[in-house]
């Protein structure tokens, strides 16, 4: 419902107040109460001097309803829903009385279009507010005439970053940009300001509706602006290749939009949001950003019947890159940590990490620095296993068998008996690390991802003796860091270890087959990953592969099987003997010169000489296909079970394109019939490991798909 009050000034205020929903969302009920309000207020409008919109929820509103939207399919239907909503806020907007938002929380998406379409807006100054426009991260672009009224308001420079990049803003960062105007301290406060406002401009209206109005900074037609725009799409389409619509949709629109009335501005921007929202890439990534991560923050993963736990004190053994950062997200999410390296010069040279971040957010002005200095006090260093009191230690020391059975068994002398123990491996099975544990029950694999303080997941490993209770408590854990958990069983590179391989290792095996290096690279980018896979290979370190790679052939053997050849692998060792192992050593795929960008090593086609070349199309569908055959295999072999831990640990562990949503929406989207049959033409051409698994067949011959 929406709350209609009149004060005794005459002035109206109205909460909104949608039934049955934790926030206000943009659907049929919404359009329904805002038409009843809109009518009463046109009504009544001789009797008013002003109306207040705000909110009786703890956000003022949250955006459109993804659920309704993502199962239109009739581009009619999108289109007369984008233009309804515009026509109700218009008359809102055009009512012929001052309209004051008054912002009690967050505003995102359709929430801050409602308040764009008000005259002044004020916002509680809430920390956890945010204010933004962020459909492009699902694929679309703002329909409720974000774009026609935030270039209007700020001008067509200013305003595309905050549309094309999503960005969310707080209180302080929305007041500098100009989407809001005032901020109040308290919610009083707020709504006397927006009465003040309102007695103080009783005929406000707004920028647009002016006669005299002229475009902030110059529209597309001013020759200054007209000289930047075609460098602006050529700049984006160098960063996203062409495959995030959305992007160019929004220029588009902001670009078309700036040189029409605003009526026809509007309606531009509706026919481009109808073409993205029935296309595939929406799909794809509300399948990804909203669904699947939505099931595993709501704890789909996490076991049943086990109460929240919160992690106090965290132990942290290795203080190089990945255990400098985990201390760092761990203190700053409020917990005591132990930082232990063999001396105490190491562990505090661990910790300066921390106080480098810190120091990095006070100058952005993103913290105090009475804040960051608790934050710091957090993080107390020692070379001695002194771990008294933690219930929680993450070892995270070299990936050696013997060297963390020694940490292990050393930590446990002193930690919490009904503490956890986590080893944050990339490689090494947690079952064979859990037999140092004096308590296999509670020992778990936490799988960072580097740098710890920017990358958003956690790939969580349970062991054969792993019980249910521990997996609850790291699973909680991985929360409390703000991080995203996912759960995978104990296997040889677990899942985002393993699948990640199959990519850079396919661009190995395409050099080895004389395709050109940097069409490889090229490729790659375009198949929409963050990086190409011979820089990736440099990156992590051809020596590091070829350990893993002769480790596996070892345990393999033991087990009385055999390793699986690769035709990369013969790539690799011609790269080991010439000394080029990657970018640590300032030698691989890729020259690193001191001053200067780094390039690839001319004699690559001379070591591997050019054949016929193939089409790009035909890389990248090997570059994507290995990946979601691989991911397919490990839910085969019982690796993991749900699809959203599979889509989003793709996306987040190692950067699969996420305009597909993920290797498991890829398959999806290409359709199970016409992937099964594309993967055995590649099987054919390039070898067994194309070969579709059997779970995608039986999938397709039911009509099933990834869910």
């Amino acid at each position: 419902m929406f709350h209609y009050s009149k004060d005794s000034d005459n002035i109206v205020t109205i909460s909104m107040d949608m039934q049955g929903r934790s926030a206000n969302v943009i659907n049929e009920d919404f359009a329904k109460l805002w038409l009843e309000m809109i009518e009463r207020l046109e009504r009544e409008k001789n009797e008013i001097i002003g109306v207040i919109l705000t909110s009786s929820k703890s956000t003022f509103f949250a955006g459109a309803d993804i659920d309704n939207l993502y199962k239109q399919t009739d581009p009619k239907a999108i289109f007369e829903m984008c233009e309804g909503l515009k026509a109700q806020l218009r008359r809102l907007e055009t009512l012929g009385k001052p309209v004051v938002a008054a912002l009690n929380g967050a505003a995102l998406g359709g929430g801050l279009e409602i308040a764009l379409a008000c005259h002044y807006r004020i916002a509680l100054n809430n920390p956890k507010a945010q204010f933004g426009l962020p459909e492009v991260g699902l694929g679309l672009l703002p329909g409720g005439g974000g774009i026609i009224r935030l270039t209007r308001m700020i001008g067509l420079q200013p305003a595309l970053p905050y549309l094309t990049e999503g960005k969310r803003l707080k209180v302080n960062e929305a007041l500098s940009a100009g989407m809001i105007n005032e901020i109040a301290e308290t919610s009083e406060e707020m709504l006397e300001k927006a009465k003040a406002w309102i007695k103080a401009n009783p005929k406000a209206i707004n920028p647009w509706d002016d006669k005299a109005f002229k475009f902030p900074g110059g529209d597309a037609k001013n020759p200054k602006v007209a000289s930047m725009i075609p460098i602006v799409p050529a700049m984006t389409k160098k960063k996203t290749y062409g495959n995030y619509p959305a992007v160019e949709a929004i220029i588009n629109t902001a670009v078309e939009g700036s040189v029409v009335d605003f009526d026809t501005a509007c309606r531009i921007e509706s026919r481009y949001f109808t073409s993205l929202a029935i296309g595939q890439v929406s799909k794809n990534m509300i399948t990804a950003f909203w669904y699947n991560l939505n099931a595993i923050n709501a704890g789909g993963s996490r076991p049943e019947g086990y109460e929240k736990y919160t992690t106090k004190k965290v132990g942290v053994l290795g203080a190089g890159m990945m255990g400098a950062g985990i201390a760092y997200v761990s203190a700053l999410a409020g917990m005591e940590v132990i930082l232990k390296d063999v001396t105490i010069e190491a562990a505090e040279k661990g910790k300066a990490y921390s106080e480098g971040l810190l120091k990095k957010s006070i100058t952005k002005g993103k913290m105090t620095k009475e804040k960051a200095e608790q934050i710091l006090s957090n993080i107390h260093t020692t070379d001695q296993p002194n771990f008294q009191g933690c219930d929680l230690i993450i070892e995270a020391v070299f990936e050696d068998r013997a060297l963390k059975a020694k940490v292990t068994q050393e930590a446990e002398t002193t930690m919490l008996t009904e503490g956890t123990f986590a080893s944050n491996t990339s490689t090494l099975p947690i079952t064979g690390l859990a037999q140092a544990s004096v308590r296999p029950k509670q020992f778990i694999g936490l799988h960072f991802f580097s740098p710890v303080d920017k990358m958003p997941l956690v790939e969580i490993i349970c062991g054969e003796q792993t019980d249910q209770a521990t997996l609850a408590k790291a699973f909680d854990y991985v929360l409390q860091i703000k991080k995203t958990p996912i759960v995978v069983n104990d296997s040889r590179g677990f899942y985002t270890s393993r699948v990640f391989s199959t990519y850079v290792m396919e661009g190995i095996a395409l050099l080895g087959e004389g395709q050109h290096p940097k069409a490889i690279e090229s490729a790659g980018l375009k198949a929409g990953m963050p990086v190409g896979p011979l820089a990736l290979t440099d990156e992590v370190s051809l020596k590091l592969m070829d350990h893993i790679r002769k480790q596996t052939e070892k345990d393999l053997a033991a087990e009385g099987k055999s390793a699986p050849n690769h035709p990369g692998f013969a790539v690799c060792e011609k790269m080991l003997a010439i000394n080029r192992p990657g970018k640590a050593a300032g030698a691989g795929f890729y020259e690193y010169p001191k001053d200067g960008k780094k390039f690839l090593y001319p004699a690559l086609t001379n070591i591997f000489p050019l054949s016929t070349q193939v089409d790009q199309q035909e890389m990248i569908d090997r570059m994507l296909y290995i990946q979601s055959i691989e991911t397919v295999r490990c839910i085969e072999e019982g690796v993991f079970s749900s699809v959203a831990d599979g889509n989003i640990g793709s996306i987040f562990g190692w950067g699969f394109a996420p305009f597909h949503g993920g290797t498991l929406q890829f398959i999806n989207a290409v359709g199970l019939i016409n992937f099964a049959k594309r993967a055995d033409e590649l099987a054919a051409k390039y070898g067994e490991r194309f070969n579709c698994p059997p779970l995608i067949k039986e999938k397709a011959a039911k009509g099933e798909l990834f869910l």
